[in-house]
């Protein structure tokens, strides 16, 4: 009786994700605000202050007419804002989770995440032909973390566009895009569902909330969603704009309000483990990898091709670490998942020449 009674308490904790919400609550404080929500305890804002700081918070809050509420306005002048006193040749006013935050506010394998949040570009808006991010999903961990997921980016173009981009890897592609113009002085309310993994699914779409017209929207299935010895993804949100082409730019003010993270769905019972995630290393490797940590419900390691073909599949014998020869297999990426009665793991391993 005790036994189901603690692993009903370890089913209602996995599935008890919830929505996290940040809204403005009036002006003071914001970057505490903001803080108290996204990483506590920590600094999960991005601001060019350090190269301005006779203007004061590049973030702060104001009561806005058309919404009927507080919301945040993020500010970016053309000169003297950069990068944090670290770039000089960009501009960077973002929030962000990132590993200090909580972990129901980081995307890993198998989760489905909504992440919601509206935004209001000022009449005129002026966008780089370079690139003027507004939101970003960015994989955190591995050789491919310099390079964001997915981006909404807008751009100066004959029209200026809305573009969304997305990289798999290190090289990006527009999978769709639509003219700025509807898009600008009025309010958007943006909802984005991502399911993370290797063939996991996106959907995004843009309306405006006086009337609830749908202005962008993008939907896809069995794209990647996750890369190898990623750690997990995070969202970001602001103004982040290339100085290449600065006399295209003005000083420019975003407003954003109502950002929501939530987790929809997440590791059930079956593929949840007591234990913590397992390790591949090393990683990449070219003739042997070690599994560590490996849970001792597992009862068989598995791999598969990224399209599904199992490659091989080895007994693990209630170890708590085995050792794979993958001198045999062709060059490329893999997943590897640890099977059993009470768990279900996964992570990719890359395997070079």
């Amino acid at each position: 009786m005790r036994c189901f009674c603690v692993l009903s308490a370890l089913l209602m904790l996995i599935n008890a994700n919830g929505q996290v919400v940040l809204d403005a609550d009036g002006p003071g404080n914001t970057y505490s605000l903001i803080t108290s929500v996204l990483a506590p305890g920590y600094n999960p804002v991005e601001v060019p202050d350090c190269g301005h700081t006779s203007f004061g918070d590049h973030i702060d809050e104001v009561y806005d007419t058309d919404l009927n509420a507080n919301v945040f306005r993020f500010h970016i002048h053309v000169t003297p804002d950069n990068d944090r006193c670290i770039n000089f040749d960009r501009q960077r006013n973002e929030i962000k989770t990132y590993d200090q935050s909580p972990d129901n506010l980081l995307g890993v394998v198998g989760e489905k995440v909504i992440y919601k949040w509206k935004f209001k570009l000022s009449s005129g808006f002026q966008t780089s032909p370079n690139f003027t991010h507004l939101h970003q999903l960015k994989s955190v961990g591995g050789a491919l973390s310099s390079m964001p997921m997915y981006t909404l980016t807008v751009r100066k173009s004959n029209p200026d566009r809305l573009e969304l981009r997305y990289a798999e890897t290190d090289t990006q592609i527009t999978l769709a895009q639509t003219d700025l113009l509807p898009l600008v002085d009025v309010w958007l309310e943006v909802t984005e569902k991502i399911e993370y993994g290797i063939s996991g699914t996106y959907e995004i779409t843009i309306q405006n909330v006086s009337d609830g017209s749908i202005l962008f929207s993008y939907a896809t299935t069995n794209i990647v969603n996750w890369r190898p010895e990623a750690d997990f993804v995070r969202p970001k949100w602001g103004i982040y704009r290339s100085l290449i082409n600065a006399q295209d730019l003005r000083d420019e003010t975003v407003r954003f309000a109502n950002f929501s993270i939530e987790e929809v769905e997440s590791l059930s019972l079956e593929t949840a483990s007591l234990n913590d995630t397992f390790v591949i290393f090393p990683n990449p490797s070219k003739n042997t990898i070690a599994l560590k940590n490996i849970p001792q419900a597992a009862t068989k390691i598995v791999l598969y091709t990224l399209d599904g073909r199992k490659v091989m599949e080895k007994a693990t014998k209630n170890e708590l670490e085995h050792v794979l020869d993958i001198s045999a297999l062709s060059k490329g990426t893999y997943l590897v998942k640890l099977l059993g009665d009470q768990v279900q793991q996964s992570k990719l391993v890359v395997v070079t020449d």
